[in-house]
């Protein structure tokens, strides 16, 4: 098939004008041929052809002759572009003419449709047959002197180049060229593929868009980079400054912890104590300028006769230090530095006017972190307890009428200040009620569980002096010897055996009337529940001093008055 042309000629011409009819200054169209079926018309030789306009691309005609390809239609050559323009008549029938063909012989036979005209079947009452050409588009004609363009150099819609113009003729107007709908579709120039690029010009220019995509990768790297590393050192592409208070000029209350510690601290020092099989950490204060200093006897004690004691002062200066006295009784001794100057005393407060829920700060070097405080309150007084007892012959346990706190007190506090919030001495932290995971015992070292014991200075102070004066320490007694494994209430005086007596003959006790199997229930009007505690209240007090005793003997109860005695501490 020939993409849709016909392979007969074509039936009939619906938009051919009037018969007659002609443009001005052209030849007249020849007269209408025979109908179907007579012979072949002949052609006017006075029509003038050679200077005939062709018809416009795409128009009716522009097919070619079924008997010569190419030739021009004999009708073709005296339509015009107007001529076009006009349709013919709806009520005008035409007779179905066969195409003359220019220059075809005079006795060829004129081919015949295949079948009748449809005059139903074509414009205006149906659409166009399959082999009917599109109604012509009506396209106005330039003025006289309006300037045309020029020719269109283009296809028509089937891709077909217009024939040449004559050159004696009038070429119609490119922009009115004739519309075939069944044509193909043009295609723009500038969509025309040009010639094929040489095969190394081709890689060429693959190479260097690659190239020039790593280069551009490669430098988009480097400023990301750059930013990123930019934006990490500095916080941000921007300068971010937050807002703050004002410096603080430093000032605290002075009964504030802050205020408290800044008075303290600089009358705080941490003792490094190493002995031949030994060594350990405490705390102690400053009690004087001539560098007396007061610890627990258990802090020193590693050091023996002959061990060495270091003294660390809270701003950092270190000095050698001995020790003076020492009592395992009460768990004091006393330390001193020379050549040392500007030492700062702590001043000393009086415990027996504490009372229970007062604020305290404890300050020292727990786990051998210098210069660390804790607060908290006084939880009780007068706790009897006693510490020590490593020995196992009792020669080494202390006993303490202590101040309970809940200031965290751990295992380096030993020996510090407990101070109230004059930044007055009110005790010095001594021992500690561990949890019993944390027994040393068990190997492991104790921590705070809120439960920590202080010698009340009052004691301490009696001590200090004893021991600064004479280098050893004085208990007060009463001149008994207790049944420390009797359980019940208060504190049984031992039995007596053949030979010995519990009561020290001439002592106080037996100066007082008091006998064996006594049981001391009360001191003071205060109840004694063991003889743990008897002891605690009775070396609470000074030598000399005069005590009351409640006393059980055979059911009945007795008041006893006594002056206490002494005894050379160890």
């Amino acid at each position: 098939m020939d993409d849709g042309k016909p392979t007969e000629p074509k039936a009939k011409w619906w938009s051919r004008p009037p018969a007659g009819q002609a443009t001005a200054g052209e030849a007249p169209e020849p007269a209408p041929t025979q109908p179907a079926g007579s012979a072949q018309a002949p052609v006017s030789a006075e029509a003038p052809t050679a200077s005939l306009p062709p018809a416009p691309p795409g128009a009716p005609g522009d097919h070619g002759s079924a008997g010569t390809p190419g030739a021009p239609e004999a009708h073709d050559a005296a339509v015009t572009p107007g001529a076009y323009d006009t349709p013919a008549p709806h009520d005008v029938p035409e007779a179905p003419e066969a195409p003359a063909v220019l220059d075809a012989p005079r006795d060829a036979p004129a081919p015949q449709p295949l079948h009748e005209p449809d005059p139903y079947g074509t414009p205006p009452y149906g659409g166009p047959g399959p082999w009917s050409p599109a109604p012509p588009v009506q396209r106005p004609t330039p003025a006289h002197g309006t300037p045309v363009p020029p020719p269109y150099a283009g296809t028509n819609g089937a891709g077909i180049a217009p024939p040449p113009v004559p050159q004696d003729s009038h070429p119609p107007a490119p922009q009115w060229q004739s519309y075939d709908p069944w044509g193909a579709p043009r295609q723009p120039l500038v969509t025309q593929p040009g010639p094929p690029l040489p095969d190394g010009r081709r890689k060429n220019r693959r190479g260097a868009l690659l190239i020039g995509a790593l280069l551009l990768a490669l430098l988009a790297g480097g400023i990301g980079g750059g930013i990123g590393a930019y934006i990490e050192r500095n916080g941000g592409l921007t300068s971010v400054e937050l807002p703050q208070d004002e410096r603080d000029g430093g000032g605290r209350a002075p009964d504030s912890v802050a205020g408290i510690a800044a008075s303290a601290l600089p009358s705080v020092v941490t003792l490094h104590v190493s002995g031949a099989t030994e060594s350990g950490t405490g705390t102690g204060f400053v009690l004087d300028d001539r560098g007396h200093i007061l610890t627990n006897n258990h802090v020193v004690a590693p050091a023996g006769s002959s061990g060495d004691i270091t003294v660390t002062f809270s701003g950092g200066e270190t000095a050698t230090a001995e020790v003076v006295g020492k009592d395992s009784g009460y768990d004091l001794a006393v330390v001193k530095v020379s050549g040392v100057s500007g030492l700062k005393p702590l001043p000393l407060g009086n415990s027996d006017n504490v009372r229970v829920g007062d604020p305290v700060v404890a300050i020292g070097a727990p786990f051998d972190l210098s210069n660390t405080v804790t607060s908290g309150i006084i939880s009780a007084k007068d706790r009897p307890i006693t510490a020590g007892g490593e020995k196992g012959d009792g020669s080494d346990v202390s006993y303490v009428n202590a101040l309970q706190t809940d200031a965290p007190i751990n295992p380096g506090n030993s020996g510090g200040p407990l101070v109230d919030t004059d930044a007055h001495v009110i005790g010095i932290n001594s021992a500690i009620r561990a949890a019993d995971s944390g027994s040393a015992g068990e190997g492991g070292q104790a921590g705070s569980i809120g439960l920590g014991f202080a010698i009340p200075i009052n004691q301490g102070k009696l001590v200090a002096e004893q021991l600064i004066n004479t280098g050893k320490a004085t208990h007060p007694v009463i001149g008994v010897t207790l049944d420390m494994k009797y359980t019940g209430d208060g504190a049984k005086v031992g039995g007596s055996t053949q030979g010995s007596s519990p009561v020290t003959a001439g002592g106080p006790a037996d100066k007082a009337g008091i006998e064996a199997d006594d049981v001391i229930t009360e001191v003071d009007g205060a109840r004694v529940h063991s003889g743990e505690e008897l002891i605690v209240k009775i070396r609470s007090h000074r030598p000399g001093d005069r005590l009351d005793l409640t006393v059980t003997r055979g059911g009945k109860d007795l008041s006893i008055t006594l002056t206490l005695g002494s005894a050379t501490g160890t």
